[in-house]
């Protein structure tokens, strides 16, 4: 019922026709524009359907459509209602008068008793079946006490039946008149409303029983016409189960229309199996059909009968625009019609967030300018403002009230700048002051000279802080104005990559499901969405998937070997609520990996170490390497440092560029609070296609690259994180090759031996006379070094992260598929 009231409770919106884009031939849009005027616009087409549904029966003898169908229609288009009842009492009328009479009076009682209770009602849809349901009943156990003078078991049940009829009718209607009187519909078409609207044209083709032309079957014509119309536009499914659905519903009307079921259901079956084939293939199912079964019923003296209907049929299905069928089709999910349009959607949909992903890129854009425009160097003029506002606060506590002001400031405006300048450029250079010798000129010059250099030492502190609060918020603008570029470069690459097509990869994707399928393996579907060298994305979908390792072993090899550069696999998963289908994602794999080996220990041998460190595998093919050591020791120093990692690898996970990013975890660290906390960072970023490695150290001590026996330093002079505001942050760029180690520490390891003067010498040959190149086995091996030569103490935390490169060889070598890599090619 709450389907029913969410389809229809919206006002009818009347719909302006002549805009339909249907693409008739020349000779027929006239007359199609007519018929939409009449028909839809003006809703005669309510007329026509009341008329046959006022005629149609249900057993020979029940006519439970009538006041369903004006109930509907009073409720969707009151302003209509008149027309349906006209229709519907005409029906009647065709089958007797008693029937006219007997629908318009059920028709009166069912709007006195609704204009009666209508102000008691909540929710007036989910009582209209209800009303429909005793009004029927109360009218027909009143027809036959009428006719009868008393009321038989029969009659009871036969009301009984017609009522119920009457209370599903009313459902069905409901749901599905809203789909013939809005043209201009958005949502595609549920499962229920397509069996709702079918059984509402089968309602109203069983008002056609009867009815013959040239000794043919009217309704035998258009129901086979409305299943290989469907069966065209939807497919076998949904025509089997119009063919099932409207020879039911005729079955009911007529017995003897029993056996034309299996006759729609079989034709709605070969039809849609038959649609590549188009029309003309449609239209040979439905011919099969009708011979099969036409002899297997009938026999063969009514053969040239059915086949005459079904070709009177055919002959409509051809008449039939294919515009029409196309604008069916969208409405129809599973189609291809319908797919077409969900992607017009999606892509507009993109279209518009990619737009407007730009558009905040180019706001955080012009962000940046305006904080960047204000944080140019101060120009010669501005210096000299600044310097004369500070002695024209010196001059005002001094010289205003002296009585040689005139002479010094006006006679010798000159002198008396130049000492006063002087004065104050060696009060901020020297810190003992003013020099004798200048003390003595100015005193020579000057009656006030100690009062003035008084208040210049006075003023100078306000001006110094006043220089330092500005300092501190151009270093702030600078900051923000970088992590808004920041910001704004990566939404300007999200933008791209959302308004990148998928590309079209049809002839690819059949060659590997074709390839995979010759070898033995049943792959559902395959979709392509990059074959870029270095960049391959490619998902598959298998079915009845056991976890025998197939994709890593089998499918990924014969890739490999297809389109010739090592294929991985990447991800995989069981579908959402489903043991049985499985989501395998295949990706290029990388031309080096990374084995990484970590050792640490806590100070005294405690259980927590001030020092964090993470690995990190970013988008895009890249590699982080960190370390933190936070300040002193413990639980607090272990909240720093991790801290400090954590904030980064979100800046970094984000695709902001490293320096922004570590410039952004300092100014959230040095802000946040004013005690003296601060941490360290050696971050190292490895580019998993090249090797080629970036170090970003702050505060941090030296790293080592053992490549053979050479011992390559790595260093780079920046303040600990969170110690200023503005922070210079110096890149080191090395190229690492294959079978090379780096070895990352923090200071409890590099300035731990015991005894020893220079640290780098000594770690350069304890690293030189390392016999391993197991990065855990050189981690845990300095370590053990270092805790050696201090008699098996630890003096501080002590972290060592040791990374290996080496060339990424795949697993499992590639499986040779020769002519489908040719073909690829």
């Amino acid at each position: 019922m709450e389907k029913v009231e969410r389809s229809f409770m919206e006002p009818m919106r009347e719909v302006d026709f002549s805009k339909a884009k249907f693409k008739f031939d020349n000779p027929f849009i006239n007359i199609q524009s007519k018929l939409e005027t009449i028909f839809l616009k003006k809703a005669y087409i309510l007329l026509l359907i009341g008329f046959l549904l006022g005629r149609a029966l249900i057993l020979a003898k029940l006519t439970p459509f009538s006041i369903p169908f004006f109930a509907a229609v009073y409720l969707i288009r009151r302003d209509r209602a008149p027309i349906a009842l006209v229709g519907l009492v005409a029906g009647a009328a065709t089958l007797s008068i008693r029937d006219a009479v007997s629908t318009f009076a059920l028709t009166i009682l069912y709007l006195i008793v609704y204009r009666v209770t209508r102000k008691w009602l909540k929710n007036e849809v989910k009582m209209i079946p209800f009303y429909v349901l005793s009004i029927i009943l109360l009218g027909g156990l009143a027809e036959g006490y009428f006719f009868n003078g008393t009321i038989a078991f029969y009659d009871l049940i036969m009301a009984g039946v017609e009522a119920g009829l009457g209370f599903i009718l009313t459902l069905i209607f409901l749901q599905s008149l809203p789909l013939l009187s809005i043209t201009k519909r958005r949502q595609s078409l549920k499962t229920e409303e397509i069996v709702c609207l079918i059984i509402l044209l089968a309602s109203v083709m069983t008002g056609t029983i009867g009815w013959s032309i040239y000794n043919l079957s009217v309704e035998h014509i258009f129901s086979r016409y409305l299943v290989i119309l469907f069966a065209f536009v939807a497919g076998a499914t949904v025509g089997s189960t119009v063919g099932v659905v409207t020879g039911l519903i005729f079955s009911l009307a007529s017995v003897s229309s029993f056996f034309h079921m299996s006759l729609l259901a079989f034709s709605g079956l070969l039809g849609g199996l038959l649609k590549e084939g188009q029309k003309i293939g449609v239209a040979i199912g439905l011919f099969i059909a009708t011979l099969l079964l036409g002899m297997y019923g009938d026999g063969s003296a009514n053969l040239v009968k059915t086949i005459s209907e079904s070709t009177a049929a055919v002959l409509l299905f051809f008449l039939t625009p294919n515009s029409l069928t196309s604008k069916l089709a969208k409405y129809i999910p599973g189609t291809a019609e319908h797919t077409q349009e969900q992607q017009v959607y999606m892509r507009k949909m993109r279209d518009v967030t990619a737009q407007r992903v730009a558009q905040f890129s180019s706001v955080f854009q012009a962000l940046s300018n305006s904080f960047s425009s204000q944080d140019e160097k101060m120009e010669f003029d501005d210096i000299d403002r600044e310097l004369d506002y500070f002695l024209g606060n010196v001059t005002e506590k001094t010289c205003q009230l002296c009585h040689r002001k005139d002479k010094c400031w006006s006679k010798h405006f000159t002198t008396t700048y130049d000492y006063m300048k002087q004065i104050m450029l060696e009060m901020e250079q020297r810190e003992e002051g003013v020099s004798q010798k200048l003390y003595r000129d100015f005193e020579t010059y000057c009656i006030k000279p100690k009062k003035v250099i008084e208040v210049m030492d006075q003023e100078l502190t306000f001006h110094q802080a006043n220089q330092r609060l500005k300092k501190q918020v151009k270093e702030s603008r600078k900051l923000v104005a970088d992590q808004l570029l920041g910001v704004s470069e990566v939404m300007e690459n999200f933008a791209k990559e959302i308004q990148r097509e998928r590309e079209n990869h049809h002839r690819q994707e059949e060659l590997i499901l074709e390839a995979l399928q010759d070898f033995g393996i049943e792959i559902e579907n395959v979709d392509v969405y990059s074959l870029e060298p270095g960049n391959v994305d490619i998902e598959m979908t298998l079915p009845g998937y056991e976890g025998h390792g197939e994709c890593e072993k089998i499918i990924a090899p014969m890739l490999s070997d297809i389109l010739g550069e090592n294929i991985l696999v990447n991800k995989e998963a069981y579908a959402p609520d489903s043991t049985s289908i499985y989501h395998v994602t295949f990706r290029s794999a990388k031309t080096y990996s990374i084995e990484t080996g970590v050792a640490h220990a806590a100070k005294d041998g405690g259980l927590i170490s001030g020092d964090s460190y993470s690995t990190i595998e970013l988008g895009g093919g890249k590699y982080a390497i960190a370390i933190s050591d936070g300040m002193g020791n413990g639980e607090r120093a272990h909240i720093e440092s991790q801290e400090t990692l954590q904030l980064l690898q979100k800046i970094l996970q984000s695709g902001i560029e490293e320096k922004v990013a570590i410039k952004s975890v300092n100014s959230v660290l040095s802000l946040r609070t004013t005690d003296e906390i601060f941490s360290t960072l050696d971050l190292a970023m490895i580019d998993l296609q090249n090797a080629a490695t970036k170090f970003l150290k702050i505060g941090s001590i030296p790293s080592f690259i053992k490549r053979g026996d050479r011992v390559i330093k790595i260093q780079a002079n920046n303040l600990p994180i969170g110690i200023i505001q503005e922070l210079e942050v110096d890149v080191v760029s090395e190229q690492l090759k294959a079978g090379d180690l780096l070895i990352m520490m923090s200071d409890g390891v590099f300035e731990g031996p015991k005894h020893v003067e220079n640290y780098d010498i000594w770690m350069k040959r304890k690293i030189t006379e390392l016999k391993t190149e197991n990065p855990q086995e050189v981690a845990d091996l300095i370590i053990e070094e270092v805790i050696r030569s201090r008699s098996g103490q630890i003096a501080d935390d002590m972290t060592v992260v040791v990374a290996k490169i080496k060339h990424n060889t795949p697993k499992w070598a590639s499986i040779p598929v020769l002519k489908y890599r040719q073909k690829a090619n």
